[in-house]
């Protein structure tokens, strides 16, 4: 592979003081330009395509779409987005997460690594209608909720049950990426990574009124990612794309690798996935988060903490575009 080109995403004022074009976490593609989420909002915004960059932005927030459980402006760590049959997707990272520590007090450092935090609006999924003229979502319908979340529902799984208790950058439970192909909704873990054995669940949600409902239990894919985890998923063609990297704070590797999904089994060798990048990585900054395929073919990267390089005066950002 080799990296062809970059591409600006220019952001509005209210966006860059939200931090949203430096916590990108998931982008997606369509007709006529790009969805991206920042895990730092309850938003997704969607940018038209100029012909030389991304930009006119609009923002939408989720909370006038659907009923979010924490309410409307506590963020919602979307993680990713999916684009299908009319419709788009979005899923928060269903993780709780463990205070920062700040050295220059190592009592409070002590204590703060000991507070967990779990925040309602990050356990959600989403459906969101899209208009088929305006391209606008109208209302949606939302998984949620106290036992009816995702998370809720692996509480007595034996794979991923004993890992709700611990946060996301733990190697605990942590959802990073989500692919929608005909009824089936693909949800990639970025942890737990078990033995080295990364988990993908697939799951058939249906509308019901505002709310989604799972016509049947969840399924298990467990693939040897080589003791990396899903942080995206993008379909191509019928097969998925996988961009994998580490569960725990840590900045690489990254590589993207293709599964085809329709062909394999629940246990998925590495000899049956084929690495189709090796993505370059920073240290503390520049992490691949988001992966989307552009009309032409080409993958386009978006990342999470950007190094300075990445930044535009006009308040952008500047994502890959690879060539396979």
């Amino acid at each position: 592979m080799a990296c062809v080109d970059q591409v600006e995403l220019r952001f509005d004022l209210a966006s860059r003081e939200a931090q949203t074009h430096t916590n990108l976490s998931a982008v997606r593609r369509d007709s006529s330009g790009l969805w991206v989420a920042g895990d730092e909002t309850a938003t997704i915004e969607h940018l038209t395509w100029s012909g030389t960059l991304y930009d006119h932005e609009r923002t939408f927030r989720l909370a006038d779409y659907v009923d979010l459980p924490a309410g409307p402006d506590d963020e919602a760590d979307i993680e990713g987005l999916a684009r299908h049959d009319g419709a788009l997707w979005a899923i928060g990272s269903h993780s709780l997460k463990r205070r920062r520590a700040k050295p220059k007090d190592p009592a409070k450092a002590i204590k703060r690594l000991a507070t967990v935090v779990r925040e309602e609006n990050r356990f959600i999924l989403v459906r969101l209608p899209l208009d088929p003229v305006t391209n606008e979502p109208g209302k949606g319908a939302i998984l949620s909720g106290r036992g009816e979340n995702l998370a809720d529902l692996m509480r007595d799984d034996p794979h991923l049950g004993p890992f709700l208790a611990l946060p996301g950058k733990d190697n605990g439970l942590d959802i990073e990426g989500i692919a929608v192909t005909g009824e089936r909704v693909y949800v990639g873990l970025r942890g737990p990574v078990l033995r080295g054995w990364a988990v993908v669940l697939e799951i058939r949600p249906f509308v019901d009124g505002d709310r989604l409902r799972l016509a049947g239990p969840y399924r298990k894919h467990f693939l040897d990612l080589g003791g990396l985890g899903v942080r995206d998923l993008c379909p191509i063609g019928d097969d998925l794309l996988l961009l994998t990297g580490p569960s725990m704070d840590l900045d690489g590797p990254v590589r993207v690798v293709r599964w085809r999904a329709r062909e394999h089994g629940s246990v998925v060798s590495a000899k049956e996935l084929e690495t189709v990048a090796e993505l370059d990585y920073g240290v503390g900054c520049d992490h691949p988060e988001g992966l989307a395929v552009l009309e032409d073919g080409r993958l386009m990267v978006v990342y999470d903490s950007p190094s300075t390089g990445r930044l535009t005066p006009e308040g952008g950002v500047m994502a890959d575009l690879i060539t396979l």
